[in-house]
């Protein structure tokens, strides 16, 4: 997922719950448009988003460039917004999908129209083939994620880790000056937001193993309780049960949201470092104290290794709506976003903008990256089945959270990795996903 409001769960077969608000929310979406005549009839095209705030305003600003199009917020269960309306024959013309495993699901069922995408349409090795299924294409990249940063002050932080050992170094040191409370906690985490730790665990599991594993995990050929996943795990224990290594331990974590720990460093200067996504410069920009974030990359085994995990939200056009298939075809030529590249707080997945296209250095960079990594590695979780993907209290989230329970809460490291080798299996079996 690109953002972090997206919370994304399973269809009726695989046990997901449509609560009152969601569906509520997709039957008002429908009376709007019926009223308004904004159906596959009218002039106007219907579009179904995930984002709120200032990326809704940045992406309406966009398609006022195609003309008459009417962008819907689906809230956080864009999935359970799209069956409800699927259900009641008034799907929107195009949905932006945070994750590559909804758009097979839907194309699969018979939901979705093939898109052919603008003669430039380029994004990363390792995103192409995702939304693709029988050998065709039902979907284009319109927004990328880069998931491999750690972010601080340089105030606090001079000379960044540049090695996983020596990360490990600078959290134990760090960690022995907070416990004496000669200092701030070395790293803030986000862990009630089950996500992020999934983003913490594909970043090393992207740097113990090769891409084959990986990907075959996420197509659910590889077994969850395999040595490849087991070094992940044991790295990361190795970190996360360093005395002192979170502001309050990890129990405080638990409780803490995304975009607290990242005031935790920038703003109330709790924790010296906080890992996540390029979208913590949003969160970062509205609560810096004077001083602005910086990043380095996740260091991996080696000086030379640095895990490249992306992550991205595309368009898809349903079945029978002939303006959609036009609006996502313009939606792939990167030229298109101009308006938020100019606004800032967007990343391209389109390798072929021009890198001066961006206004902040930050992202400037982010997208020399893209461009420079040999292959990219997707969100493993967004590329998982049903409900074993993840959302509060299900899936790799939780798992991941009790995983993060036990190695702070003093489980020894191979206790604390079979645990979760073994739910992590039978998850994937449940979601028919893997062994």
């Amino acid at each position: 997922m690109t953002g972090r409001r997206v919370a994304v769960t399973g269809g009726p077969a695989a046990g997901a719950r449509w609560d009152r608000r969601t569906l509520l929310r997709a039957a008002a979406a429908t009376a709007v448009t019926l009223a308004g005549g904004c159906g596959r009839t009218g002039p106007s095209i219907q579009v179904a988003v995930v984002w709120g705030g200032g990326e809704l305003t940045n992406f309406r600003r966009v398609v006022a460039g195609f003309g008459d199009v009417r962008v819907v917020t689906a809230g956080n269960d864009i999935d359970a917004f799209l069956r409800a309306r699927q259900l009641a024959g008034t799907s929107p013309d195009v949905a932006i999908l945070p994750r590559p495993g909804l758009v097979v699901e839907y194309a699969r069922r018979g939901w979705l129209r093939e898109v052919t995408p603008s003669s430039g349409y380029a994004p990363p090795v390792g995103m192409a083939d995702l939304l693709s299924t029988g050998g065709r294409r039902y979907g284009v990249w319109v927004k990328a994620a880069h998931k491999s940063l750690f972010w601080h002050l340089p105030s606090r932080l001079p000379e960044p880790p540049r090695s996983w050992d020596e990360l490990v170094q600078l959290t134990r040191r760090l960690g022995g000056l907070a416990r004496r409370g000669a200092g701030p906690a070395p790293l803030a985490v986000g862990a009630a937001d089950g996500w992020v730790l999934t983003d913490w665990f594909e970043n090393v599991l992207a740097d113990v193993t090769g891409p084959g594993f990986y990907a075959a995990l996420a197509r659910g050929e590889a077994d969850w309780r395999s040595p490849q996943v087991r070094a992940a795990l044991d790295r990361l224990a190795e970190l996360w049960s360093v005395a002192g290594a979170f502001p309050g331990g990890g129990r405080r974590a638990l409780l803490t949201q995304f975009e607290d720990s990242v005031i935790d460093v920038v703003h109330r200067r709790r924790a010296v470092m906080v890992f996540e996504a390029d979208f913590v410069a949003d969160t970062a920009r509205e609560f810096a104290a004077g001083e602005a974030a910086r990043t380095f990359r996740f260091p991996g085994a080696r000086r030379a290794d640095r895990p490249l995990i992306v992550g991205g939200d595309a368009a898809v056009v349903f079945a029978g709506s002939e303006r959609g298939a036009e609006l996502v075809r313009w939606l792939s030529d990167g030229a298109v976003f101009g308006p938020w590249l100019d606004a800032g707080g967007y990343l391209s997945p389109d390798v072929s903008v021009p890198l001066d296209s961006y206004r902040d250095a930050v992202r400037r960079d982010l997208a020399a990256d893209l461009r420079a990594a040999e292959a990219v590695r997707f969100d493993l979780s967004d590329q998982l089945p049903g409900p074993f993907t993840g959302s509060d209290g299900v899936g790799i989230w939780r798992i991941m959270q009790d995983f993060f329970a036990d190695v702070t809460g003093g489980v020894a490291a191979g206790e604390a990795v079979r645990r979760a080798t073994g739910q992590l299996a039978a998850a994937a079996r449940s979601a028919g996903g893997g062994r």
